[in-house]
């Protein structure tokens, strides 16, 4: 039998992945897009035709329940969140309306319906925040520093609560920063790799960075909504903390770059105190061995090679014109 999967966030760069990953599955793919989100089904490729599009508004209790209701789902991936964190602090309550709402709908709609759906919750180590402790596991407690992270936090004590109290297959990965080419220029990961292509080409001439020394844990997208799947197939729902386990600086990410073009970066990068973040974040770092341990996950990307492969495409897509070059935005 066929087996059907539902995604909300499917236009987003995880959405891309685990469509693609689903469908060499031999998944039937059903994205779950807001009418305003039509437009974003651009961004799905080649694989806009391969998927289907259930139009929904996410914040429609009765829209979501005739969805569940007719599409009979196998299972479930909830990744609708606003794609870029700081943009959270300019509508809170449209961030919890959309993370926490949503989820809440779908559980609801599964358990209303009386399917045994198998729900995944797409949960983000900024939950973990202002932490204490390095690294952080399943077990490391919750201090939120923005909206986008209260309202994680609020949708994945929701989908616990509905595992524990109506016995709902739900589960959560805690995923750490996770990148790919599919990024848009807003995170630095891809503002550093357009702007690297950008300079390699004579299309720009310098890039600006705020904190040099901010730290993440970085992985590649491709690998996480691996995790993302095999979370769904096991016996038992459980948290996952889904990471690397190795922190990069911004300047190993900028210097990583310039030498995947043969570049010498402190040539052309420029501090940029204007760029700092607020809510900035120095030891998120993932310990991921219960990953490693129940499911068999591991990444398979190496930090170098992401960087690599992220330059390599933007390069590729300056030259054919597919995008535009790295143009740098200053705060007001």
């Amino acid at each position: 039998m066929t087996k059907t999967a539902l995604i909300t966030g499917i236009t987003g760069q995880d959405g891309y992945y685990l469509s693609h990953l689903l469908l060499n599955q031999n998944y039937r793919v059903v994205g779950l897009v807001p009418p305003h989100r039509q437009p974003n089904l651009s961004k799905l490729g080649e694989l806009a035709d391969k998927v289907e599009i259930y139009t929904v508004d996410l914040r429609d209790s009765a829209g979501l329940f005739t969805a569940v209701e007719q599409l009979q789902p196998q299972e479930i991936y909830n990744l609708a969140a606003p794609s870029f964190v700081p943009d959270s602090w300019h509508d809170p309550l449209g961030t919890l309306e959309l993370i926490t709402g949503t989820a809440t709908r779908l559980l609801d709609a599964i358990r209303q319906v009386g399917l045994s759906t198998r729900f995944y919750q797409a949960s983000s180590s900024e939950m973990f925040g202002n932490v204490t402790v390095s690294p952080q596991d399943e077990e490391t407690p919750f201090r939120p520093k923005n909206p986008y992270a209260a309202a994680k936090l609020h949708a994945h004590w929701t989908m616990v609560h509905h595992r524990q109290r109506y016995g709902l297959f739900a589960c959560s990965g805690i995923l750490y920063n996770h990148e790919s080419p599919l990024r848009p220029p807003q995170f630095v990961t891809r503002k550093v790799s357009l702007a690297v292509a950008s300079i390699k080409l004579g299309l720009a001439q310098t890039l600006e960075i705020g904190n040099l020394d901010a730290q993440r844990d970085w992985g590649f997208a491709g690998d996480y909504v691996n995790a993302m799947w095999q979370m769904l197939q096991v016996d038992q729902p459980e948290e996952y903390v889904i990471g690397t386990g190795k922190l990069h600086s911004v300047k190993e990410l900028t210097s990583t770059a310039f030498d995947a073009v043969g570049l010498d970066w402190e040539k052309y990068v420029i501090v940029n105190t204007n760029l700092l973040r607020a809510d900035e974040h120095f030891q998120l770092v993932a310990n991921p061995d219960k990953a490693k341990k129940n499911l068999g996950w591991e990444p398979q990307v190496s930090f170098e090679q992401l960087l690599d492969n992220m330059v390599q495409r933007d390069l590729h897509q300056l030259e054919s014109g597919k995008i535009e070059p790295f143009i740098e935005v200053h705060k007001k």
